[in-house]
């Protein structure tokens, strides 16, 4: 775990302009969605949503593409088999580039929360700060146990999971309410979307920051933490009996990919 996040942390110090590029640009998008919801006259607390999604958005983006995507373009530059014959677990590979990759994402998530807060003077009433912080670790364990399952996906199924992850990028920002509340698209909506840890972490972080009355949550906070703790639990499970398929289908087929693919 380690030796796999050492050259993540390394590498994003050794080109600072990326920092300011990561810290910089995402504000762009979120000052357009603020000035979007002030010139239509919505409730200040909106303002507090879009800052607080557009900072969790950075979690996403790396669990999407610097994760569930890494084994894929491990094998295309020809490090795959190197992993799968050195004796340690497959998942501690995963866990090290999760740990990794969450220094830089840490970084531009705080500093996109803190920018945010501090530019558009949003108010907070967070009077549990000990469950906020709990909340976003049990959805950064769900998150990073969904990356670990896409990550054999992604190797199974090749470039047809990468394009569809492309596709849905912009409609998982829809359903899993990173700019509004997940429950104005409607209860039920707002449950199938629950699939995703990032909606329900989001819904119980806004409740806690907001209130629950402004933040017009989906379920109780209590509620969506147990949630998230059991669909964490599954992710993990899941992760690691495709990680041995995956691993299977390469010692009885020699290749790593599908036989229909």
């Amino acid at each position: 775990m380690a030796a796999r996040a050492y050259p993540r942390v390394i590498g994003s110090l050794r080109e600072p302009s990326w920092l300011v590029g990561d810290i910089i640009l995402p504000l762009l998008s979120i000052m357009a969605f603020v000035f979007y919801y002030r010139a239509m006259g919505a409730p200040e607390v909106f303002t507090g949503f879009v800052v607080l999604g557009g900072a969790m958005i950075a979690y996403w983006l790396n669990v999407l593409w610097g994760m569930a995507a890494q084994f894929y373009w491990e094998r295309e530059v020809g490090n795959l088999q190197l992993y799968l014959i050195s004796p340690m677990s497959r998942m501690s590979v995963l866990a090290g580039m999760a740990l990794g990759g969450m220094f830089s994402t840490t970084l531009r998530a705080v500093s996109t929360f803190v920018l945010g807060f501090v530019v558009f003077d949003v108010q907070v009433n967070l009077t549990d700060p000990w469950a906020f912080i709990a909340v976003f670790l049990i959805t950064l364990l769900a998150l990073y146990g969904l990356g670990m399952l896409f990550s054999s996906l992604y190797l199974l199924f090749g470039r047809n999971a990468w394009r569809l992850s492309m596709l849905a990028q912009e409609p998982i920002y829809l359903v899993s309410g990173f700019y509004f509340p997940v429950k104005e698209l409607g209860f039920w909506v707002g449950i199938a979307a629950s699939i995703i840890p990032i909606t329900l972490g989001l819904d119980a972080m806004r409740q806690l920051l907001f209130g629950v009355e402004l933040s017009d949550g989906l379920l109780p906070v209590s509620v969506e933490i147990m949630i998230l703790l059991v669909i964490a639990v599954i992710f993990f499970v899941l992760a690691r009996y495709m990680l041995e398929y995956m691993e299977y289908l390469g010692k009885r087929e020699g290749r790593l990919l599908t036989r229909w693919l």
